[in-house]
């Protein structure tokens, strides 16, 4: 398809494609002529998953960048490279390792991935932002007196591994490799306002159905 097509099938100027092309955000197209390329489904695919990061996920190009270089980098096993891409996503500002309060709160994260069985976050801990976002959290929910009980952990933390189970059944349905990591990233800079919008509203709910509307 030429860039028109490509503009028309998804929704976005052809000067914001441009833009794309000109910051990596895009791979180039095949040329055809010495002014024009030709673009396929992994570009109208990947401009989705573009247009998520940077519209839904606020994303700065530059991170934006980085990640999609994880995303390609073929190199690495699947794992690698979800893994790669998910920790190259904006985190939590962390808090400084030698703080009392994150001292206890890794203490309390290593519990609970020891109760879930989660090995494989056990091994990879502090390279890990993600688990140093966890860290985090629990340290300044302890830290302001929020301190969630690890019963409690344990409950959410095993609703989300329902939640991965079934993101990860999805990926298996589509082509090895990019198109895996691409969705992988999608689902989570989309899918995290929505199970929040969610939470939300079920609490809504709840509270209406014990207290009444009014």
């Amino acid at each position: 398809m030429r860039l028109s097509e490509l503009s028309e099938l998804s929704g976005v100027s052809t000067a914001t494609i441009k833009y794309y092309l000109r910051e990596r955000l895009l791979p180039p197209g095949r040329h055809v002529t010495a002014t024009q390329s030709e673009y396929n489904e992994n570009h109208l695919r990947r401009l989705r998953l573009v247009r998520a990061m940077i519209q839904v996920g606020r994303i700065p190009v530059s991170t934006a960048r980085e990640v999609l270089a994880h995303v390609d980098d073929d190199s690495l096993g699947l794992t690698m490279r979800l893994g790669a891409a998910t920790w190259a996503l904006p985190q939590l500002p962390e808090t400084p390792a030698d703080d009392p309060a994150a001292v206890d709160a890794k203490r309390e994260v290593e519990r609970l991935l020891t109760e879930l069985e989660w090995d494989s976050a056990r091994e990879i801990g502090d390279l890990s932002p993600v688990y140093r976002s966890l860290v985090t959290s629990i340290a300044t929910l302890n830290r302001l007196g929020y301190s969630v009980p690890t019963a409690e952990l344990l409950l959410y933390a095993r609703q989300m591994e329902q939640i991965a189970v079934y993101e990860m059944d999805q990926l298996e349905d589509l082509p090895k490799g990019t198109p895996q990591v691409e969705m992988a990233v999608a689902s989570q800079v989309l899918c995290d306002p929505l199970l929040l919008s969610l939470r939300r509203l079920a609490l809504e709910v709840e509270t209406a159905r014990r207290y009444g509307i009014a």
